[in-house]
């Protein structure tokens, strides 16, 4: 089968695009505002056209290349549509790359579009207003879509991360359209990081792992407007601190033989993970390199669309063109 061509805006580190190409996508360009992030792509696929600039600044006419492609994906920056998005500046006053995405679909006209952001933006009643103007705006312009919220975990993702994804096609081809099931259970953490654990001599790291029998809780902390590399707020570390994590910060590396497990002292009695392992629990391969300094790589990896979870759906929307 002949494989089919992308657009990828909001790349970061590339989670989403390398579950794409597994399903049978070439980007012809991919975009980020993130220098870091844009290297980390290049590192990874020198082949592939990354151009580190702002969405909001991006024209699609004067790039004949992108006109047309059979997908534009992408998943716009999380914090306007969460919690802690309540806190920023009135809609008329901030940055909305949600609605510059859907301004370069209707630009660019590709066959099929898929946008990720945080599940909120799919079904609470306070983003009503912006679902509209999504569906109005894609509707005008001979789109049929779907709104879903899918969690990762459910395709393999050691992770309890709900995403939620705007899949839009034209009518011949999204009625063909299905949401991809789920493949089965994910591992718990012991069993994805335990070995990592033990790499440096570390003799609890198979009472550790007993310990760390859990999906991990959702992987947080990665926008700018947070400060350091750790893993999220009061109660996100508590889970961790349950499954044998000290999730106050991240460390350069894994414990060495002499680190004493004690779970009664969640600061210096339990291991903290290396950016690496979160990685890993996002399901990137063990190989994916991540450049900058460790709060920027903790911040793409926190900021990633799963590559599992994009191949599943990017697998259902190639069947959906192509049967």
């Amino acid at each position: 089968m002949a494989r089919l061509t992308s657009l990828e805006i909001c790349s970061g580190a590339g989670g989403q695009a390398l579950g794409l190409e597994r399903a049978g996508f070439d980007p012809v360009m991919l975009i980020d505002n993130d220098p870091d992030a844009c290297e980390t792509i290049r590192r990874n696929r020198p082949h592939w056209d990354v151009r580190c600039l702002d969405l909001l600044d991006f024209v699609g006419s004067d790039h004949e290349r992108v006109l047309d492609v059979d997908l534009l994906a992408g998943g716009t920056p999380r914090l306007a549509y969460s919690v802690a998005g309540k806190r920023r500046k009135p809609e008329h006053e901030r940055r909305d790359e949600l609605r510059a995405a859907v301004w370069l679909a209707t630009e660019v006209r590709p066959r099929a579009i898929m946008l990720e952001n945080v599940p909120a933006l799919v079904k609470e009643a306070r983003f009503a207003e912006t679902r509209g103007f999504v569906e109005q705006e894609l509707e005008n312009s001979g789109y049929e879509l779907a709104w879903r919220i899918l969690d990762a975990q459910d395709f393999g993702v050691p992770q309890r991360r709900e995403h939620g994804v705007i899949v839009a096609m034209r009518p011949e081809d999204m009625i063909r359209f299905e949401w991809p099931e789920a493949t089965g259970t994910a591992a718990t953490v012991g069993e994805v990081l335990w070995e990592s654990m033990a790499s440096r001599g570390w003799r609890g790291a198979k009472d550790w792992r007993d310990m760390a029998n859990e999906v991990a809780p959702t992987i947080v902390g990665g926008s700018k407007k947070r400060g350091g590399a750790d893993l999220g707020p009061s109660r996100t570390k508590s889970i961790w601190a349950r499954l044998g994590v000290n999730g106050g910060s991240l460390s350069n590396e894994v414990p060495g033989p002499d680190f004493v497990l004690d779970p009664g002292d969640i600061k210096e009695g339990l291991p903290r993970l290396t950016v690496e392992q979160v990685a890993v629990l996002q399901a990137f391969p063990h190989d994916w390199y991540f450049a900058g300094g460790k709060t920027s790589r903790y911040r793409q990896v926190g900021q990633a669309m799963p590559p599992p979870l994009a191949a599943a759906l990017g697998r259902q929307i190639v069947r959906a063109m192509t049967h």
